[in-house]
């Protein structure tokens, strides 16, 4: 199902070299440029899909109160106050408010009948005209601020934009009608353990038997997985040193940073985000903050933030507060036909978006997503943070390649995704009530006949490192889960022939075999102390065959995720985490408990945020940190 804002063409910017150089002679003859600037202007818009005006602003050569006036004469076109002279409201009704964000237009007042239409980007009108319904083609052009338009829209349809914010995505695909049933699910979760506890009671030897089973079985299919996409990383591993080869024209992308109660980081990830070497004329970094979130206003405030960065406040409504949500609404405010998605504690490789522009470039127009790396900068703070290291190293380094080459549907990560621009506005942005919004568009993605590669950069993250705050957020990550095939699972016959049957399969054993693995992981440590003869409750039902069968399973699945995990930090001068690969089973202890946390919250509050906190180390609050420096400069080594 198509969303609204595709009711009308996206326009393809394109250089209009008359207008373009007549309005670079205007501001040298007016003093407000050299002609070496012009000629750096002009040679930069042949590799890049940039105005003049962006190219000039992005470097510093112009003010924005001179541009704006240059701009006016240039184009004999009224400078508005759009404070002091507002909009006729009998024109707010002409295109919806997510046309006007997405493309920086207003219809503002009539003159003769004949329509004026402000904007903030009056070099990139003309090639939007054709794409409006009849009463824009003979529109007359009055330029205004581009903040002021986004701050008019953001006031005046403010219910509007909300409402659209938390219910963009169709309801098909959408767990936001649970809360319209939350007392038919209380029923149902309670009729189901209620029925399970009899039956415990009743046959506990049987119940225990068939879980345990089921446990084996996952197990199984989830080792098979695992063996097999090895096996396509060490036939074709990813190469995060490629140097990326740029199309001829590199396109503008945004990159939305969420960001919530963050007291620490502010400074820190405008140091990290300056890195980037992209062109910042086609850089749009948007920092996406909640209007109530008074310490993240008063952080920003304090920080100084280049012209290639800027604040997007999301304004509250029915009172749902999700990641999700925020980026819908900031989505439209967004200027890049490539859009992407930066934790607040992220530090990018500074050539990554030359790779995102590379990769799209080379890539068959049914790529649309690309998933990069995720790692950590403070994998030595504790133990438990130097298991994490080891689980995302094999998750993302070694285990995803190999699905994603497969064409499953991946349960993507929740930052350093780049997604086409069209390809996401297609799908109806994300959901914006599912607590894991990544792993539910991955399979969106692929119902809509889309695929996701793998980009080889690498983004570093701050490794929770406290026990409460990683059980809390894993718990998050496996309610999402639960609710993504759930949601998804509405439909098996639908959802098979949109998969197909090797993209069905994929889901279940990424989904419904890695979930019961941490919701039965204690029938199988019973089954496993068989080693050390203690008893088991179902033993009279196994012959002692098949008890030694599952045992030898239980016991090669360990050795493949010891051989996997050991791999995966293999070569990243990170052999000091090696010892700690034998630790991983105590680790994945953990996770069984935010299992049942997150089966618990299911049934009670299943669109509640358990917000993880960020700068919590020294890594996470310094963006000139060791470990930053280190990886980055010597290409993906790690500490």
């Amino acid at each position: 199902m198509n969303s609204p804002i595709l009711a009308f063409e996206q326009p393809r910017p394109a250089h209009m070299q008359g207008r373009q150089v007549s309005f670079g002679r205007h501001l040298i003859e007016s003093g407000q440029i050299a002609p070496w600037q012009l000629f750096h202007a002009f040679d930069r818009q042949h590799s890049c899909d940039a105005t003049l005006s962006e190219i000039l602003v992005s470097k510093g050569w112009i003010r924005d109160e001179h541009l704006m006036q240059a701009l006016s004469l240039h184009y004999t076109a009224q400078l508005v106050d759009l404070d002091r002279e507002p909009p006729n409201p009998d024109l707010s009704d002409l295109l919806p408010p997510e046309i006007c964000l997405k493309h920086n237009i207003l219809p503002w007042r009539t003159v003769g009948g004949i329509l004026v239409v402000v904007t903030g980007r009056p070099e990139r009108f003309e090639a939007l005209r054709h794409t409006l319904p009849a009463r824009f083609q003979t529109a007359i052009l009055a330029i205004c601020d581009e903040s002021a338009i986004v701050d008019h829209l953001a006031r005046t349809r403010r219910i509007h934009l909300t409402n659209l914010a938390e219910t963009r995505v169709a309801s098909i695909y959408s767990c936001r009608n649970w809360e319209q049933t939350r007392r038919g699910t209380h029923r149902l979760g309670l009729a189901l353990l209620t029925a399970f506890v009899v039956a415990l009671v009743s046959f506990p030897a049987w119940v225990l038997a068939v879980l345990t089973l089921w446990a084996a079985l996952s197990l199984f299919a989830v080792s098979v997985m695992k063996v097999a996409a090895f096996a396509s990383y060490l036939r074709n591993p990813i190469d995060s040193n490629l140097t990326p080869r740029n199309p001829s024209v590199l396109p503008r992308i945004s990159v939305m940073v969420p960001l919530f109660r963050e007291k620490e980081i502010a400074q820190a990830l405008v140091a990290r985000l300056s890195r980037l070497t992209y062109p910042k004329a086609l850089l749009d970094v948007l920092l996406v903050l909640e209007e109530h979130d008074d310490l993240t206003k008063e952080t920003i405030a304090r920080t100084s933030l280049p012209n290639w960065m800027r604040v997007v406040e999301v304004p509250a409504g029915s009172g749902l507060t999700t990641k999700p949500r925020a980026l819908n609404y900031a989505l439209d405010q967004c200027r890049g036909d490539i859009v992407g998605i930066w934790d607040a504690e992220d530090a990018p490789a500074p050539n990554q978006l030359e790779m995102v522009a590379a990769q799209f470039a080379k890539s068959p127009p049914k790529v649309v997503c690309l998933q990069g790396i995720l790692d950590f900068y403070n994998p030595r703070t504790n133990w438990l943070s130097r298991c994490f290291t080891i689980e995302y190293a094999t998750w993302f380094r070694c285990i995803l390649p190999g699905p994603a080459r497969l064409g499953f549907a991946l349960p993507l990560g929740g930052t350093t995704l780049f997604i086409r621009r069209d390809a996401i506005e297609e799908l109806g942005g994300w959901d914006a009530h599912n607590v894991t919004e990544d792993a539910d568009l991955g399979i969106r993605l692929a119902r809509h006949g889309y695929r996701t590669e793998m980009l080889p950069s690498v983004t570093l993250e701050e490794a929770n490192c406290t026990t409460l705050a990683w059980i809390r957020q894993r718990s998050r990550w496996l309610k999402g889960y639960i609710i993504t095939y759930l949601v998804h699972m509405r439909d098996p016959r639908l959802i098979w022939s949109e998969l197909g049957l090797t993209g069905f399969l994929g889901m279940q054993l990424v989904f419904l075999c890695t979930l019961s693995q941490f919701l039965l992981a204690p029938l199988l440590w019973a089954f496993g102390g068989q080693m050390a003869g203690l008893p088991y409750p179902g033993q009279m039902l196994f012959s002692d065959e098949y008890l030694v069968w599952v045992i030898t399973a239980l016991l090669a699945s360990g050795i493949i995720n010891i051989v996997i995990s050991a791999a995966s930090v293999h070569g990243q001068n990170r052999t000091a985490l090696l010892p700690y690969v034998l630790t991983l089973p105590i680790y994945f202890t953990l996770a069984c408990a935010a299992g049942y946390k997150a089966l618990f919250e299911l049934l009670k509050d299943p669109y509640y945020w358990d917000k993880t906190d960020h700068g919590k180390t020294k890594e996470g609050t310094s963006a000139h940190h060791s470990g930053v420096d280190v990886l980055f400069k010597s290409g993906d080594e790690g500490l």
